[in-house]
């Protein structure tokens, strides 16, 4: 049976958001390292990159990306739209090797195409998520214990790893960075899906704006784009793109289908089968984000610059990154 002609247009933004999230992390990453050779490293807590256009391209090709990611929900399935995000991590792996010259070890290739095995087999064997009508529906969702509670561990873990880890293992261990991102995104793309609920039917004639649940998931939305973009950018400048790409890609879809069986509730219609696909899929990951993290610095035949570890955490955060309703 073919696809729909709303499946078609889905599957044709997905695309076009994979390859704007993928090209938007080799520009970024081209603006950080031009700002780092005026001011302070992003990964050293400096945010000189906010006066690069270079990096404010790469910003704008991301939030297009999202855009189009964001759209392509309102025609597709998630089952169809969600895995093309691994799309985004080819897209950054090839224009890392001819623009950035990042080299990627044979094995770090193999690593990458785990991690997408891995991660699209969970996708397309997760639960159906049923059909939402309203923000206020949402909100009840969101207010359940079960959410509650995985809502104060994601800002328990995310407290532990920007207090104590990130100053201690931040310029050594992506994975910092990175689950950072990744855990906070899990509670974005919840927002964004309540704001998506809002503005359509808004759009429809029934105004959800006027209802506070709505300004609710709006702040939560710009709050946790905020910490994205602002250890994104800090992951972009320290490690390899093409190694950072394909683990946040991983972690980030396995966060987001935890929260939305979480929220919605949707695990109970699985069955045996189904779950035994997941569980080899979350193994295919590891064994991929294993073999990225030890294959990171193989490719790179460069001598490599004495590493400055940061000793002090910076006050302040600033502006930064999210990818988030797809995985890029």
């Amino acid at each position: 049976m073919g696809l729909s002609p709303d499946n078609v247009h889905g599957l044709t933004l997905a695309v076009s958001s994979s390859i704007f999230i993928g090209t938007s992390f080799i520009i970024k990453k081209k603006g950080l390292k031009k700002a780092g050779t005026t001011g302070t490293r992003a990964g050293l807590g400096g945010y000189t990159y906010l006066y690069e256009p270079l990096w404010w391209a790469g910003m704008i090709a991301m939030i297009v990306g999202e855009i189009a990611n964001f759209a392509a929900y309102a025609f597709a399935p998630a089952i169809l739209v969600t895995p093309l995000g691994a799309l985004s991590i080819i897209v950054s792996a090839v224009l890392a090797h001819f623009v950035l010259e990042e080299k990627l070890h044979v094995f770090g290739v193999l690593g990458c195409v785990l991690c997408v095995v891995g991660s699209t087999s969970i996708v397309l064997h997760a639960p159906q998520e049923k059909p939402i009508q309203s923000v206020k529906q949402v909100w009840q969702h969101a207010t359940q214990p079960g959410f509650i509670i995985y809502t104060c561990i994601v800002l328990i873990l995310v407290a532990v790893l920007i207090f104590r880890y990130v100053p201690r293992y931040g310029h050594t261990h992506m994975i910092v960075y990175v689950g950072i991102c990744s855990l906070m995104g899990s509670l974005t793309v919840m927002s964004v899906k309540a704001v998506g609920i809002a503005l359509k039917l808004t759009f429809s004639g029934t105004n959800q704006f006027k209802y506070f649940e709505t300004w609710f998931f709006v702040l939560v939305l710009a709050v946790c784009c905020l910490f994205q973009i602002n250890y994104l950018n800090k992951a972009l400048d320290t490690f390899n793109t093409a190694v950072i790409s394909p683990v946040y890609y991983v972690m980030f879809t396995t966060f987001t289908i935890l929260a939305s069986v979480i929220l919605f509730k949707d695990g109970v219609s699985q069955n045996g089968s189904q779950i035994v696909t997941e569980l080899c899929g979350f193994i295919t990951i590891l064994s991929g984000t294993f073999l990225l993290h030890k294959t990171k610095d193989m490719g790179d035949d460069s001598p490599k610059e004495p590493l400055v570890v940061q000793t002090r955490w910076p006050s302040s955060f600033s502006l930064a990154r999210w990818v988030p309703f797809s995985l890029a």
